[in-house]
């Protein structure tokens, strides 16, 4: 099938590149003509694990890049908006870039005399698809959806650093669409996928979407409570999580305690169903305690350093790990940004590294002092504090040997002292 996909971040790329791999001849839209560039040179906008791979195989070929949403529109059969849906100052998500999308497909559609099927892959809260962007893809192409279009609402249930991998290897694949010919049409797209199609209505697949995410943080925030309880009694929390996950009804995935999470998708994703249920008078307790519970956590860095120095004035801070978990680059709501802030706060001098992240954080905290490497950065540190789990770090050793202090606090379980060839003073932030 021929497919248009708006917008090239972390999901439109990868969308885009995935259903190239599956055999579709697919348009990318972007308004940033360097992104166009990049991929029609075969070469990914951000970094994500074969991602770059795949672009070079199809760039070109199944794959081409333009800022023209009508040449997309005429040569596709189904336009995908991947577009950005960031909070706004309230934490309800701004839909200014959806509605955008939204008018320049209806603008094309209107110069269209075949049908078309426009699916929302962004994250939008429930009622979005019907009720904010079916009807600007009326207004816009002065055409009736169900006759002369069909809408469908598809959420991603990617992770970041895995995304190729889990489009194409899926635990579930939903499908909101507003009838049987539109489901058709958009389920047909993954017809080369192991995975049962789930055909629903667009708000309930916008809900699945929420509530997936939501019950994701759910469990890293009740992990870090737990870690918080055991680190007061002097009990493994890594022992008694490993435990509780062998429950058949509670599965062990995402109970390990730590810094809390970050990135694109749970913290906004959680704050954005958290305004829609006040909005519907709702009142979310637990969701609001989940977010409190996870802004609370990174800044437990801080008091363990503080506890084990009179005062981080002047003391030099390695802080090990920028992006917002392992494998990328996306330092977006990173649990170390509000570490770094307080220690700068406290007049502590930060010593940054990170593999992939450093260029990203620069725009943050322009005047740290970045690292070529972690023996860099650990080099007359007073103290270190790991912030990502990047396995690199776990194989650190001899590294700390280096330090003024061999002082380390570790919010991601990735050093067991009795294991190191050098002596270490170890904290853990929940163990």
């Amino acid at each position: 099938m021929r497919v248009s996909v708006i917008g090239t971040g972390y999901v439109g790329s990868v969308t885009a590149a995935c259903f190239a791999e599956l055999g579709h001849e697919v348009i990318c839209v972007d308004v940033d003509e360097k992104k166009v560039s990049m991929i029609n040179a075969g070469k990914a906008p951000i970094w994500e694990e074969g991602l770059d791979e795949l672009l070079k195989k199809h760039a070109e070929k199944r794959i081409i890049a333009t800022s023209d949403y009508d040449y997309a529109v005429q040569r596709s059969d189904v336009s995908f908006i991947c577009v950005g849906t960031p909070s706004d100052e309230k934490g309800n998500i701004d839909l200014s870039i959806v509605e955008s999308a939204a008018v320049s497909l209806g603008e094309a559609m209107a110069k269209k005399d075949h049908y078309h099927v426009v699916v929302v892959k962004s994250t939008v809260v429930p009622q979005t698809t019907e009720k904010f962007v079916l009807p600007l893809l009326e207004s816009y192409s002065g055409k009736k959806a169900g006759k002369d279009f069909g809408v469908a609402m598809n959420p991603e249930f990617l992770r970041e650093g895995k995304a190729v991998y889990d489009f194409m290897h899926p635990d579930k694949i939903v499908v909101g669409a507003i009838d049987e010919r539109t489901f058709f049409i958009v389920s047909e797209l993954y017809r080369g996928l192991d995975c049962e199609v789930t055909h629903t209505r667009p708000t309930t697949a916008e809900m699945i979407k929420y509530a997936n995410n939501a019950l994701l943080a759910t469990k890293i925030s009740f992990a870090n409570e737990m870690g918080n309880i055991c680190k007061r009694m002097g009990i493994d929390t890594y022992a008694v999580m490993e435990e509780v996950g062998k429950d058949y009804r509670i599965a062990p995935y995402f109970l390990n305690s730590g810094a809390g999470f970050g990135g694109s998708c749970f913290p906004k994703d959680v704050r954005a169903i958290i305004g829609k249920a006040e909005e519907l008078g709702c009142t979310p307790r637990l969701l609001r305690s989940v977010l409190d519970v996870n802004e609370e956590q990174p800044m437990g860095m801080v008091r363990l350093l503080n506890e084990k120095m009179d005062k981080l004035q002047g003391k030099r801070i390695a802080v090990l790990g920028l992006a917002f978990k392992n494998d990328t680059d996306d330092i977006r709501e990173s649990r170390s940004i509000p570490v770094i802030a307080e220690l700068l706060r406290q007049e502590a001098l930060v010593t940054a590294y990170d593999p992939m992240a450093m260029e990203h954080m620069k725009k943050v905290f322009p005047d740290i002092a970045y690292c070529d490497s972690a023996a860099e950065a650990l080099r007359d540190a007073d103290a270190c504090l790991l912030m990502t789990e990047w396995n690199q770090f776990r194989r650190l050793d001899k590294e700390f040997a280096a330090m003024e202090r061999p002082l380390v606090i570790d919010g991601r379980h990735l050093i067991d002292p009795k294991e190191l060839s050098v002596k270490i003073e170890y904290e853990g932030l929940c163990w």
